[in-house]
């Protein structure tokens, strides 16, 4: 890992932070750029960084609060072996040997297939959902219920009346209960639907409902099904299905995949690395838009950095470099995969 591409690893910890509430949002407004330099007498490691000390004041805490916020964060990411606080508030980095990150990472993703991410245990506090008998309060409902579970939290989802026959057999959509509103429920109230999604089949409706934060007007016209990359739904299946095209190209020339460092890729890892975070995130906030957004992002790295150079071009030999670029490409194709099945849409292997 470069210092640049340390530097936006920080980055993305203080954002995430602020996502999740451990900073307060006029951060977002401080950073600008974290500047990542060799340590200096007294520091420790391969690099620091004295970002804590500039965004004190606007988190309102003190330098080493914040360094120490933030190093929780950043301890788990690939390419960084620890991270260590010093003085008032400086950042300290142990850089992990080229490589093994990654491989690890990948490994870890592959062995837990569509439940990378997935909490281990349940919780054993179930939680009562309660939706509207509206379109996208059900669909929203029925999304985060899905990412609830995946967390380990046991869920009951209920309507004062029963979804529309072409609700559930169109769009997937089925409640536990019907029954009046009872103390304790969690209300899901997003912004309706401006018109029936049912169409557009279950895919586009669903993605049409749950990809605008549930504050946003939804919209529901066909731009949904376009196979363009101004439809961000297909720019998530289309990776999704490249994943799954490379994995048989690679059969057709005789090899396969094998977790391993895979030298520029440190966005995309960082990225991949992130995903058990944001499912987290978007089960505790009540927000699945959160997950459809990662997906994109997750989708638009791949397709920019990794898909082109994952098989042999020319007369070129499948290598060991083929082989670790061929599992990161499948590590992303079963976060897609994964992600794309608690929104209740399906991931094609041919699109």
């Amino acid at each position: 890992m470069t210092p640049a591409e340390l530097s936006r690893t920080v980055l993305r910890a203080v954002r995430r932070a602020v996502d999740d509430g451990e900073l307060d949002a006029a951060v977002c407004a401080a950073e600008q750029r974290v500047v990542v330099e060799r340590p200096r007498p007294g520091g420790q490691g391969d690099y620091a960084t004295n970002v804590a000390l500039q965004l004190a004041r606007h988190a309102g805490r003190p330098p080493r609060e914040v360094a120490e916020i933030l190093s929780r964060r950043l301890g788990d990411c690939p390419g960084v072996a620890g991270v260590v606080v010093t003085g008032p508030g400086f950042l300290n980095f142990r850089m992990a040997e080229p490589g093994s990150a990654t491989g690890a990472l990948v490994a870890e993703i592959l062995g837990g297939g569509r439940r990378y991410g997935f909490a281990e245990e349940t919780t054993g506090q179930a939680v009562r959902l309660r939706a509207p008998h509206e379109v996208r309060a059900l669909v929203v409902m029925d999304s985060f219920a899905r990412l609830l579970r995946s967390q380990g939290t046991p869920v009951r989802t209920s309507c004062v009346e029963r979804p529309r026959p072409e609700w559930g057999d169109v769009l997937g959509v089925r409640v536990d209960d019907v029954a009046a509103a009872e103390p304790g429920d969690v209300d899901i109230r997003p912004v309706p639907a401006p018109a029936d999604p049912t169409p557009l089949g279950r895919d586009a409706a669903r993605w049409s409902l749950l990809h605008p934060a549930g504050h946003d007007h939804p919209r529901g016209g066909a731009e949904h099904l376009a196979q363009r990359e101004s439809n961000p739904l297909f720019r998530v299946r289309y990776a999704h299905a490249r994943t799954r095209a490379l994995t048989r190209g690679a059969a057709e020339l005789g090899f396969d995949g094998a977790p391993g460092g895979v030298p520029g890729q440190e966005d995309l890892v960082a990225t991949l690395g992130d995903h058990p975070r944001v499912l987290r995130a978007a089960a505790g906030q009540h927000a699945p838009d959160r997950l459809a957004r990662h997906l994109v992002g997750v989708a638009d790295t791949f397709m920019a950095s990794l898909h082109p150079a994952v098989l042999p071009q020319g007369e070129e030999k499948p290598s060991a470099a083929h082989r670790s670029r061929l599992a990161l490409a499948e590590a992303v194709g079963t976060v897609l995969a994964g992600g794309l099945t608690l929104l209740g849409i399906d991931a094609p292997e041919h699109l």
